[in-house]
């Protein structure tokens, strides 16, 4: 077995020892808990505060944010979330970066997010359903060049980032990857295929690392 074998065979016994809890109230949550056994993590769907309780870290995937966001309160999340978040890791997808902002512009739909990362977003910044697109989007994750098949689906786009956001990949000129503290969001999906290279990357420097 070569160096790079036994490499992996190692990153993958430690997943095994982490519980990745991924936000089940609405949205494309099943793909998540796929990737993440694809790797060995244990998964559990989060629906109630004490759900919270048993993971080492969250994904809130993207869906519809609208309802999200009701549904956030009707399980009464809210406040769990908030305090989950300031203290474990948690990546957001599309309505979880969304979610994850402190402020939506233009924000008809009267969404409240959670106000965790300091970021401002526009809810499909990227265009609607019909606008949907695929992007090859290349970049460096760990001092490694990589290539990620970004999938845009109402996307939200981000119009201002604070001053400890950390931006890691930009698309046309703006960030569509960021990070702070121990939070990462994406306006973009890479949970449709197999391609674990990102999730990889939010094991690798925000799970693993706490550990």
């Amino acid at each position: 077995m070569t160096d790079e074998g036994l490499d992996r065979d190692t990153v993958m016994a430690d997943y095994s020892k982490l519980k990745v809890g991924v936000l089940a109230l609405q949205g494309d949550f099943k793909r998540h808990t796929h990737q993440l056994g694809q790797l060995g993590s244990r998964t559990l769907e989060v629906r109630t505060a004490s759900h919270l309780e048993e993971i080492d870290g969250l994904i809130i995937p993207g869906g519809e944010s609208t309802t999200m966001d009701i549904l956030i309160d009707r399980f009464r999340l809210r406040q769990p979330l908030i305090e989950f978040c300031q203290i474990k890791p948690v990546w957001g997808t599309c309505a979880g970066m969304i979610m994850l902002a402190k402020n939506i512009e233009d924000n008809q739909a009267n969404v409240s997010p959670l106000g965790l990362m300091d970021i401002d977003v526009v809810r499909t910044g990227y265009g609607r359903q019909v606008h949907s697109f695929e992007q090859l989007l290349m970049t460096k994750l760990n001092g490694e060049d990589i290539t990620l098949r970004a999938t845009f689906i109402r996307a939200p786009m981000i119009t201002r980032v604070g001053k400890s956001v950390q931006i890691l990949i930009e698309y046309n000129g703006s960030p569509v990857l960021v990070s702070e503290g121990l939070i990462m969001a994406s306006s973009f999906h890479t949970e449709l295929d197999n391609d674990t290279t990102l999730l990889e990357f939010f094991m690798g420097r925000f799970l693993l690392s706490q550990k």
